[in-house]
């Protein structure tokens, strides 16, 4: 084909306002590849960056491109690539840090002062996302997917990663109990990499009694719980509802038998003040909370409890040599060879560029029109 010159994209412009441009797309240069995009699922980041025009304290300083969860098919190579061609299927890994810091010589990429992350306003001009039709990208940054992978199971790798991440730093061990606070598309992840990894037994919890019987039915977790959401003023009040919401927990029935009790491993994947402070009261003594979602910047949380059962804290940021483990297990789940499907996580489809503000606005709902569970929305272009 002829090489692009140009690559139409939808960028945001201010809240909720998309606006389709086309820019100038230049060759590749000597260590990146030219990639049409062909599969974007959206993230939670993504879709506070639509409504709200900010990530928590992170604002957008310019038109912004979404998208950071994708794959595409490579068009063009630069002059100094080696292992990638024309015509490879690949995974895009979003993060390009500097290779040259302190933390990216430990092996701590992801924390790179210089990162540089696509559809992020934390860095300035913005690394412009996924959601247009051409990118290049640096060729280190890619990973070749099997023949046995979509593009669609190519864009999942980058949450998957996340999760395999999150379950890493949790230290577990086999068929230790875990607690996955949060059924959206992490917390479902991170239930996934747990069983899959270790045999967890998994209990998980959400206010959505929809999205928990999803990860029931699907085998996702073992047991599942709704929360019913009460809210306190007082601090002593909020850490009583917590606490009655972990004692609650505790005394849920494994299928085989059995109180749950306490959990060795949580995993936060809300960030909602409320379920850390039961992630915290819901953990077993010596046991590890993970810190995965994103949610209130400033916390109230019961210290005693930590210190006074030796209860670790874990925070995860994006993922660090994630992605070939990743290809391994979604290879494995796409032969029948490992259970549950992650692909189920992709509940709705969306088809060009056009179709993007719709797609935005499916990924802000737990249920669509037709009532139908809403977990993860991809765009294939």
């Amino acid at each position: 084909m002829t090489a692009p010159r140009t690559s139409k994209g939808q960028y945001l412009h201010g809240p909720k306002t998309l606006v389709r441009e086309e820019r100038p797309l230049f060759a590749p240069n000597a260590h990146e590849v030219q990639i049409a995009i062909r599969s974007t699922t959206l993230c939670g980041s993504d879709v506070h960056y639509y409504t709200y025009h900010r990530n928590g304290s992170i604002e957008i300083k310019e038109p912004l491109c979404g998208g950071h969860e994708a794959a595409g098919e490579i068009i063009g190579v630069g002059a100094a690539v080696a292992n990638l061609k024309v015509g490879d299927k690949v995974a895009i890994e979003s993060g390009v840090p500097c290779e040259e810091c302190e933390k990216c010589r430990a092996g701590k990429y992801n924390v790179c002062p210089r990162l540089r992350f696509r559809s992020s306003g934390a860095s300035f001009p913005h690394f412009q996302g996924t959601l247009q039709e051409f990118v290049n990208h640096p060729a280190a940054w890619c990973h070749v997917l099997p023949e046995s992978l979509s593009f669609d199971d190519g864009a999942l790798l980058e949450p998957l990663s996340v999760c395999i991440h999150a379950v890493r730093k949790a230290r577990m061990e086999r068929n230790m109990s875990c607690l996955v606070f949060g059924a959206g598309a992490v917390g479902l992840l991170s239930a996934a990499v747990a069983k899959i990894e270790y045999g967890a037994r998994v209990v998980i919890a959400d206010i959505d009694a929809s999205r928990v019987d999803f990860a029931v039915r699907e085998g996702f977790a073992d047991v599942g719980f709704t929360v019913v959401p009460k809210r306190g003023v007082a601090l002593e009040e909020k850490f009583g509802i917590a606490m009655g919401v972990a004692g609650e927990l505790g005394k849920l029935k494994w299928p085989s038998g059995g109180e749950v009790g306490g959990f060795d491993v949580v995993m936060e994947c809300t960030g909602v003040e409320s379920c850390v402070q039961s992630s915290i009261y819901a953990a077993d003594s010596g046991g590890k909370v993970v810190l995965i979602g994103m949610g209130t910047p400033i916390q109230a949380w019961p210290i005693s409890e930590l210190t006074g059962r030796e209860i670790d804290v874990a925070s995860v940021w994006r993922y660090a040599f994630c992605y070939p483990r990743a290809i391994e297990l979604m290879n494995s789940i796409a032969q029948g060879d490992l259970a549950p499907d992650v692909r189920k996580l992709i509940t709705h489809k969306f088809y060009g560029l056009d179709s993007i503000p719709e797609a935005y606005e499916t990924a802000a709902k737990t249920k669509d029109a037709q009532s139908q569970l809403v977990i993860k929305t991809v765009v294939n272009l």
